[in-house]
């Protein structure tokens, strides 16, 4: 679902897009399309979503998910899309992946799912109230993505986007973070910086109100390292460099968790913009 080549974070969230090269085209599109190998992997791994997050969406959309029509855009293996049906929404899922649709097929097989980007959506003008991208409108480009999502979207509907970010005032996610850095060459904290309304709509047509949801789980550590290595970084990687990083990793997390229990600590960043409700004739 990529156009814009960025540089890779480990939690999802991209950096501010920078102009293409063909070899970078190729890379983000290579990672886009990793996730495919890695379904079940993403799928039983991945961290969810808190209520607080779908009560906030509720609030600022100003229009409740029971009985809405939602369309959950690069819905992977549904974690999202889940969450959403179980709140009482109508949801279609998009996705455009092999691996995380046949995934999602086996996981939520009464939720409806067609083949699709966001860049060009399989759906009708103005037919859902609410569009949602968790962690995927890094994968679009919005000089395309915008306009599809405004189509499809009813006057008075909404946009939400949002992404899991690792919580970096935790003092042993930043020492993660920094040894990430170190192992891969990238920047960890350029995750949050670049979140950011110029960046998820550079063309400024959407309006975006933002809002962070702080949450955590505890998870044994191979859960914890099967949900970094699912990231795309870690993907397209060597197989050994990412085996002894992870390896090495381990070490790290039993000396900081003694009992095996990981607590993971998220911050939920959301974006969410509102379409114009329909004018009332003069």
């Amino acid at each position: 679902m990529a156009t814009h080549p960025s540089t890779p974070h480990p939690t999802g969230a991209e950096s501010t897009p920078e102009p293409p090269t063909p070899q970078s085209t190729r890379t983000h599109t290579t990672r886009a399309h990793s996730f495919n190998t890695a379904a079940a992997q993403y799928a039983a791994n991945r961290p969810s979503y808190p209520p607080a997050l779908f009560d906030a969406i509720e609030a600022l959309a100003e229009h409740p998910l029971p009985g809405s029509r939602v369309a959950d855009i690069g819905a992977g293996t549904g974690i999202a899309t889940a969450l959403l049906h179980a709140r009482g929404a109508n949801v279609i899922a998009v996705e455009p992946g092999d691996g995380m649709a046949a995934q999602f097929r086996s996981t939520l097989p009464g939720i409806p799912i067609i083949r699709g980007t966001g860049d060009d959506l399989p759906l009708a003008d103005a037919s859902v109230d609410l569009v949602t991208y968790a962690q995927a409108w890094h994968w679009t480009d919005p000089a395309r993505s915008v306009p599809e999502a405004l189509r499809v979207l009813r006057p008075g509907g909404a946009l939400a986007l949002w992404w899991n970010t690792d919580a970096l005032d935790v003092p042993w996610i930043a020492e993660a973070a920094a040894r990430t850095e170190r192992h891969f060459g990238i920047d960890v904290a350029a995750e949050k910086r670049n979140v950011n309304a110029r960046a998820a709509d550079p063309t400024g047509r959407l309006d975006f109100t933002r809002r962070t949801v702080r949450w955590s789980r505890r998870v044994p550590v191979d859960t914890h390292l099967a949900n970094i290595g699912s990231h795309s970084v870690f993907l397209i990687d060597d197989e050994e460099h990412t085996a002894a990083f992870l390896a090495e990793e381990r070490e790290h997390l039993l000396k900081a968790f003694p009992d095996g229990i990981v607590e993971e600590v998220y911050e939920v960043v959301l974006f969410l913009a509102k379409t114009p409700a329909r004018r009332t004739p003069a």
